[in-house]
């Protein structure tokens, strides 16, 4: 898996095939969806981490943040190429 929600998109949908999979054990289809849990908790803060990342970046074009304005953008929020 690469690191994009499209990426992302597509682990879930296989997950998702592994559970409907019809020859899970009881014991196999108990471990699928233990890791389909933790796959979507996981998922779930990748998704918020990605608004936040947007909302940011609305908020920047809203308020005048650019390389002209001498206003600056928080470190942790910057691309790791500036």
């Amino acid at each position: 898996m690469k690191n994009t929600l499209s990426d992302l998109n597509n682990y879930l949908f296989e997950q998702l095939e592994k559970l409907n999979d019809d020859e899970l054990s009881g014991e196999q289809l108990e471990k699928e969806l233990k890791k389909t849990d933790s796959i979507v908790k996981v998922s779930e803060k990748i998704i918020q981490n990605g608004e936040l990342a947007f909302k940011t970046m609305q908020h920047m074009d809203n308020y005048g943040y650019n390389a002209s304005s001498n206003r600056t953008v928080p470190p942790m929020l910057k691309d790791k190429g500036e």
